[in-house]
């Protein structure tokens, strides 16, 4: 079959010119000056500067042409259809202006486009012409589904029941709303091509169902923690009944319910009679941001928004809102002041050079302006952390669920939840718990719970300050308490073993009679041999200059002892095993990870020493294992070899991981 890009377009891309003369709405999309973006549908931000919209078109109709059986008539509508539903998104700057001045409601494209397509066939009755209804309407369907816009504002659709029996018009709109979502994602469009069918039967039937608030809500906001009665009672009655809601969850869902509502009041203030759609595309707009060739939310952003939202006569000098009211439609966004965009502009740069002086100078700024929300807000790159933390199914982590005893069971710094979802699978009968000191992961995790229906529950805890209360049967310290020992401030600074101590002293006290503590964490490397390595790049040497510089774990160790020898030439350095395995333990993680892994001793005990600590809290180990974590020794071996600097022989990595079970 060919493609409609094939039909249009030459082999080496060009477009045909007979191709733009005899399609009005293809020139329409091939020569748009102002290439429109939806910040939900890119993976990074270049995409911005692609022509999607006619791009998508020629996938819809790629999918049509797939479509062996239906009729001819249904056929020719949909490509029509189809053609110009997206060309409100295309266009001439010259062009956009004069359907501006017209009063077009270019961001709701669906409207728009119809009346452009109507400017060009010269439609009598838009009103009642089947090509103007389903271009108005393309697309409500899968905003439905989504909470985003109620079901009676598919009604003109009705009318094209006149000329079509039921199995003709259920074809019509199926077909038409597959073509739609399959060229968005083939997923999305598995996902929910039941709910299409029911859609339009809801249409033939002329019954209108819609979602009960609470329901809408949640397909609006699927990763939102659960909102308030008052925030119900908004949505149910200020909103949904009113207004269609256009880009909600790609500007809102880092908001949350609360926030939401906060904006959707805030637009409220400029409605009118004429109002119908509230459209948050401006905000979308100003969310994202690209890191490591990737789209994610701008958290600095985020933060400085969030600081305004709860507090909007204090931050209002760092950010207001812009809300305008155009016709039927009501769009809302933010704009922060000069200050504020140089502070973000610096720490957008500052997170991509991995650097920790940036690091710290972030922080610093942030605590300045009062825009973090608490000590242990990371800010920059806390999305990839996360994932990291719950790459589960590939290390150790996935074996603890096995050692647990008791049916209360307590996860120390769940971060991401993996851990508290493998618990949970495994044993569903028990008490879960998670805990963090970061009040930005718990929220993280409440919103996750929500979405995906876990029976786990997480709140703020700090094994350093206090018993946990009431008692659990078991506690797992997952590569927590590397983070307890390189964190913690104390009279001494950080990296002291006392904290280490303590929390273990707190979690002892905080168990039933034969509960167990389960440690899975760093291990430190017995005596003090030497370890040679050789960088297999000069951007390794680097880094290790670098490390060294800012890696403070074991200031205590000689400096001789640290870097015995190092040589540019060759690439090569002799060090201290335990302070050669932090560094090789920190390279795997790469630059962009650097600020915040340099800042983290990993291994601060030996397997003798952990025993005698977990005694010493008046604990029995009945296991005690070292080990080199799977895919070390796979990622670091084509950066780096290792060797004896006495023999010149090639060695092992050294032991990166250990796990303890102890009992009271």
């Amino acid at each position: 079959m060919i493609t409609n890009k094939e039909r249009y377009f030459e082999p080496d891309g060009t477009i045909r010119p007979e191709a733009l003369e005899n399609n009005p709405w293809l020139r329409i999309l091939y020569e748009g000056e102002e290439l429109y973006w939806n910040a939900e549908r890119i993976g990074n931000m270049a995409e911005k500067h692609q022509n999607h919209a006619l791009a998508y078109t020629l996938r819809t109709l790629d999918i049509l042409d797939s479509k062996h059986v239906i009729t001819q008539e249904n056929y020719d509508l949909i490509r029509t259809v189809l053609c110009w539903s997206e060309t409100a998104k295309g266009g001439t700057k010259q062009e956009r202006l004069r359907w501006q001045k017209r009063g077009y409601p270019l961001v709701i494209h669906n409207e728009a486009s119809a009346r452009i397509y109507a400017d060009h066939v010269f439609v009598k009755d838009q009103d009642t012409d089947p090509v103007c209804i389903l271009i108005r309407t393309h697309g409500l369907a899968g905003q439905f589904i989504r909470g985003e816009c109620r079901m009676a504002s598919s009604r003109p659709l009705a009318l094209l029941r006149k000329s079509r029996n039921e199995q003709e018009f259920l074809e019509l709109i199926t077909v038409l709303n597959e073509c739609i979502i399959r060229a968005v994602s083939e997923d999305i469009w598995t996902s929910v091509q039941k709910h299409v069918r029911a859609f339009a039967g809801m249409v033939w039937t002329d019954v209108y169902r819609e979602y009960f608030p609470q329901e809408r809500l949640r397909r609006l906001l699927p990763h939102s923690a659960y909102p308030t009665e008052d925030t119900r009672r908004f949505f149910a009655e200020e909103i949904f009944p009113k207004y269609d809601l256009w880009y909600f969850e790609s500007a809102l869902g880092s908001f949350g319910c609360e926030g939401a509502a906060k904006f959707c009041r805030m637009a409220l203030s400029a409605v009118n009679e004429q109002t119908r759609h509230l459209v948050f595309k401006p905000l979308a707009d100003e969310l994202y941001y690209d890191l490591e060739g990737r789209k994610h939310i701008n958290t600095y952003k985020q933060r400085i928004i969030e600081r305004w939202l709860e507090d909007p006569s204090t931050y209002s000098q760092h950010v207001r809102a812009v809300i305008e009211c155009h016709g039927s439609l009501v769009t809302i966004g933010v704009r922060f002041t000069p200050v504020c965009e140089k502070l973000i502009d610096f720490c957008v740069e500052a997170e991509r050079s991995g650097l920790l002086t940036y690091e710290k100078s972030i922080t610093m700024l942030y605590d300045m302006f009062g825009f973090r929300r608490d000590a242990f807000d990371r800010l920059n790159n806390e999305e990839q952390y996360l994932k990291t933390m719950n790459a589960a199914d590939t290390s150790t982590k996935k074996d603890l669920p096995e050692y647990v005893t008791g049916d209360r069971i307590l996860d120390v710094g769940s971060g991401g939840g993996v851990l508290l979802d493998k618990l949970d699978a495994r044993w569903p009968d028990k008490t879960i718990i998670g805990t963090d000191i970061s009040q930005n992961v718990i929220e993280v995790l409440e919103k996750k719970k929500q979405s995906e229906k876990h029976s786990w529950s997480v709140c703020v805890h700090n094994f350093t300050d206090s018993v946990f209360a009431p008692s659990v049967d078991t506690v797992i310290f997952s590569s927590i308490l590397h983070e307890i020992y390189s964190y913690t401030e104390t009279p001494q600074g950080r990296f002291n073993i006392a904290s280490v101590e303590k929390a273990l002293h707190n979690a002892a006290a905080s168990l039933n009679s034969g509960g167990r503590i389960v440690i899975r964490d760093g291990i430190k490397t017995p005596g003090n041999a030497r370890l040679g390595i050789r960088f297999k790049t000069a951007e390794g040497m680097e880094f290790f200059k670098r490390f060294m510089q800012d890696f403070h774990g074991m200031d205590a160790m000689d400096e001789t002892q640290r870097t015995v020898s190092a040589d540019d030439d060759t690439n090569t350095v002799v060090t201290d095993i335990n302070y050669g395995r932090e560094f090789l333990y920190t390279y795997t993680w790469g630059a962009a990870s650097f600020a915040h892994e340099c800042q983290e001793c990993f291994g601060y005990y030996t397997l003798p020493e952990y025993t005698e600590a977990l005694e010493a809290a008046g604990l029995h180990v009945i296991r005690a294992e070292s080990f080199l974590e799977p895919g070390y020794e796979e990622h670091l071996s084509p950066l780096v070899e290792l060797f004896d600097p006495d023999t010149g022989d090639a060695v092992r990595f050294p032991d990166s991981n250990c796990i303890l079970i102890a009992e009271k």
